[in-house]
């Protein structure tokens, strides 16, 4: 495969390299081909775009140190496999991304450069070295999860038909006592009986309503959290609105998943309480398109982002692993739910979502694939 071929494919010319191009973009690693010599970009996969998050044709015009820096190991790397020591070099290094890129980070992986059959064109292949590490925490996380919301749900359903009995016979008792001043003792285990009532219908609830799927555009779904969010703090708190216009239509369920971003944004906006009064507070929605992404040892083509970002005091230390477990609650009063259904409500489309969080920012990563419905004649 000639440099001239491979960086027509660069610029779009799919029919002037029909096969390579192709095949090195259904590979789940990132690749990036560059000249020897000048070292210009002459091709990047579809993974190397997600990994750098930036699209092809904003990589065009760029040589492989704009990717990386001056990263000595790799210049190294590079120096030896093109002078022959080496047919090839394999290494695990940090990777800092391409100034510019919305994630800014610095990245372990393990890398390969290579030369080519062309010897005017080199290959570099690399994975974050964290991957499998970070796949086997949620796996452990998941099924943890999974037995705690296992051991509430029967857990409710045990309290559900004695809690019944309870409120009722205090009704009862209510209507033969004599003094009316003595009511005000029934009443408290009716408006408990009626409060906890209300806390198991909403642990059963994500259980009992069947889906509702549908294609749906996935702003229209924000704009309506958007709204909800604003009209209860309607002062001091800005939502800025970070989209890819660009996205396709999502199959889903529009209600659960307006549901589950609201609950985060909801707990984001009551934790901003000391931001909204200064008024500076702040709530980002960023969506985009993930390519290549394995989300539960599933490989799927193309898969939405959806970020909830704040810049507020952050997660307290002491439950920031145990968020998404049902009844823990960072926040005096409350229930302990609202992450719980939204985790519910994500895996249930085959998503994963996820949270980094530190003072001054919150971040909640929502991941769900785009899945394609047998549509009926």
């Amino acid at each position: 495969m000639s440099a001239g071929l491979l960086r027509n494919s660069f610029k779009g010319a799919a029919s002037a390299a029909p096969f390579f191009p192709t095949l090195l973009d259904q590979i789940p690693n990132a690749i990036v081909i560059f000249e020897a010599d000048s070292q210009q970009l002459v091709y990047v996969n579809p993974a190397a775009e997600s990994a750098l998050d930036l699209s092809r044709k904003s990589l065009e015009g760029h040589n492989f140190h704009d990717l990386f820096g001056d990263n000595l190991q790799l210049g190294e790397m590079i120096h030896e496999v093109k002078s022959g020591q080496a047919p090839a070099q394999r290494q695990e290094l940090l990777l800092h991304s391409l100034p510019g890129s919305i994630h800014q980070e610095t990245i372990p992986a393990h890398v390969v450069i290579a030369l080519m059959d062309d010897s005017d064109l080199m290959l570099m292949e690399w994975f974050p070295i964290d991957q499998q590490l970070r796949t086997e925490r949620d796996e452990r996380v998941t099924q943890q999860v999974e037995a705690n919301k296992e051991l509430m749900r029967n857990l409710a359903h045990e309290i559900k038909n004695p809690l019944g009995g309870i409120r009722g016979a205090a009704q009862l008792l209510e209507f033969e006592l004599p003094e009316k001043g003595l009511r005000e003792y029934t009443q408290v285990i009716i408006k408990e009986s009626d409060r906890l009532q209300t806390l198991v219908d909403r642990l059963l609830a994500p259980h009992r309503k069947a889906h509702v799927m549908e294609y749906f555009n996935v702003h229209e779904a924000l704009e309506r959290v958007r709204s909800l969010v604003l009209a209860e703090f309607p002062k001091g708190l800005k939502i800025v609105r970070n989209y890819d216009t660009s996205l396709p239509d999502i199959l889903g369920d529009r209600e659960q998943l307006i549901q589950a971003v609201l609950n985060i944004a909801h707990n984001a906006a009551q934790a901003l309480s000391v931001e909204i009064e200064a008024g500076v507070a702040q709530i980002e929605l960023r969506t985009r398109v993930a390519r290549s992404v394995t989300i539960a040892k599933q490989r799927y083509k193309l898969a939405l982002d959806l970020d909830v970002i704040d810049n507020g005091p952050g997660i307290p230390a002491d439950i920031r692993e145990r968020i998404f477990f049902p009844l823990v609650s960072g926040r005096e009063g409350g229930s302990g739910l609202g992450l719980t259904l939204a985790q519910t409500f994500v895996q249930q489309h085959q998503g994963s979502i996820a949270c980094d969080s530190k003072p001054g920012c919150t971040h909640f990563h929502i991941q769900i694939p785009y899945r394609r419905q047998e549509k009926s004649e």
